[in-house]
């Protein structure tokens, strides 16, 4: 973990894995969380319904500034004559992310008083321990395995998911496959974790138990992915979304049994790695398993 710097006057303050918040919430060290109690409807003098609100809106507000972002440079790319299929790609992942989630999240939580090593705390943001390795790896083969068997079940239904654009490029252009591997471990992975577990379940679980806060963190997650998605209609739209929620679920449970960042945030990059990874093998060595590709396409939580 990050040492303390001189200037995180607040080191102390806020979060769930240490220390006392600036809003007076007390928490359990033995549980190093903040649990309700029985009967009470608030924590600290937040009510429920204010940590709910506050945290599925700074969520909210990173999908609203990613799609501002890639507004922006749709509009650049239109000056100059459109961009590179590489550069795009770029701008989307690295800087919008980056920027729209990270920096959304970082915001929300220095708006709260929280200092550099505070945040890396409240976070949970620390070298894996083996164990921690060993959940993300064995998490995102069983994501995948129960995911890939969902998509299979959705398909004999006849309605069809809609795609992810992305994955959709990604199939057009195989190339590129490679290359938006590593962006899941530098970008996607980190940059979607910090802001929907790690600020908005983190902030949830300050009013309440696990089980909602990880319930309401994926249903702000899933959705937000509609962005997205293209093609097959409402119906296909919402068979993607409701997909994309049991990888949202796993991640969130992780994230619940580690307090680790890091480690979920690696089970979300090995879990779209290993779907990618799929549809780079069956369109170079199987086209006539386009359709399976398609399908493993559809599940990409990006």
């Amino acid at each position: 973990m990050t040492g303390p710097s001189s200037g995180d006057s607040d080191d102390s303050t806020g979060g769930t894995n240490g220390g006392s918040p600036t809003d007076g919430t007390t928490i359990d060290p033995a549980a190093d969380r903040i649990e309700p109690g029985d009967n009470d409807q608030s924590v600290g003098g937040d009510s429920v319904a204010k940590t709910v609100g506050s945290a599925v809106g700074v969520g909210v507000l990173g999908v609203l500034a990613y799609v501002a972002v890639s507004f922006v440079f749709a509009q650049v790319g239109q000056l100059v004559g459109g961009f590179s299929l590489g550069v795009s790609l770029a701008l989307s992942l690295v800087v919008g992310q980056y920027v729209a989630f990270v920096g959304t999240g970082l915001a929300y939580l220095r708006l709260r008083g929280f200092g550099r090593t505070r945040i890396v705390e409240y976070l949970g943001i620390e070298r894996p321990s083996l164990l921690g390795l060993v959940i993300a790896v064995g998490g995102a083969v069983a994501t995948f395995v129960v995911a890939l068997t969902l998509s299979a079940v959705v398909a004999t239904s006849g309605v069809e998911p809609a795609q992810n654009q992305g994955a959709a490029v990604a199939m057009q252009n195989p190339a590129i496959i490679p290359a938006i591997v590593l962006a899941m471990f530098l970008v996607v992975g980190p940059c979607e974790e910090f802001l929907f577990r790690g600020v908005v379940q983190s902030r949830l679980r300050e009013s309440l138990p696990a089980a909602p806060a990880i319930v309401i963190a994926s249903a702000v997650f899933a959705p937000a992915h509609v962005i997205s998605l293209s093609g097959g209609g409402a119906s296909g739209v919402a068979i993607a979304i409701g997909l994309l929620v049991f990888p949202s679920l796993l991640f969130g449970v992780v994230y619940e049994y580690t307090g680790n960042l890091v480690v979920v945030a690696l089970m979300h990059a090995l879990y779209n790695s290993i779907l990618l990874s799929l549809l780079y093998i069956v369109i170079a060595y199987g086209p006539e398993l386009e359709n399976a590709a398609a399908g493993g396409a559809a599940l990409l939580p990006i």
